[in-house]
């Protein structure tokens, strides 16, 4: 996939802050950046959203990668395992979120964590009144808004760049486990034995 908006120039200081951060400029930044008051603003918002903390900062990244590998965004899959490097998450679990489904490495939360990203990311959302419930009891209701505003913007995200024809840079090449594929199935479907699923899986 080629990108469907021309990359444009960033500031200088911008572009190098962003080498440092990362070791290259992320091209949504580059594409989004014809629109500087648009790119700054969904930079800003992402740096008041990584200092969030009521919520598992575990939970809200596979919660991202799921949306990521639900929608077919290779970029947010990308740059997210990369992430889960450098917060040293899991990365035994984190390599397994697009698959997680056929996974025993996740908790039950987790598990439900992820179903629920799914559920949200589906359209229409396929939320439950029990997924919320079950949610609400384990995390609290801040957390629960947290987890919920993180998903949206992943949703926003993992959109924004398939529409741009944005993919992979090779963030996650630093990983050493490999990214799993995920398998062949339909969000409806994949949300059909969501609550069987989260129920019986085993415990990591």
């Amino acid at each position: 996939m080629a990108l469907r908006i021309p990359k444009a120039e960033l500031p200088t200081e911008l572009r190098e802050n962003l080498i440092k951060q990362l070791g290259a400029v992320p091209e949504p930044v580059e594409v989004t950046f014809n629109n500087p008051d648009v790119a700054m603003s969904n930079l800003e918002f992402s740096a008041k959203l990584a200092a969030w903390d009521a919520a598992d900062a575990s939970l809200k990244t596979f919660a991202h990668m799921a949306v990521a590998a639900q929608v077919g965004c290779s970029w947010c899959l990308d740059i997210n395992y990369f992430a889960a490097l450098n917060a040293n998450l899991d990365l035994t679990k984190a390599s397994q979120v697009p698959c997680w489904r056929e996974s025993d490495v996740f908790t039950p939360l987790e598990r439900e964590v992820l179903a629920y990203a799914e559920a949200m990311t589906n359209t229409p959302t396929t939320v439950t009144d029990e997924m919320s419930a079950s949610l609400l009891a384990q995390l609290g209701a801040a957390a629960l808004v947290e987890l919920t505003a993180f998903i949206g913007f992943a949703n926003l995200s993992t959109r924004n760049n398939t529409a741009n024809g944005i993919t992979s840079q090779g963030y996650s090449e630093a990983c050493e486990i490999p990214l799993a594929k995920r398998p062949e199935q339909t969000g409806a479907a994949s949300t059909a034995s969501t609550a069987s699923t989260a129920s019986t899986a085993p415990t990591a």
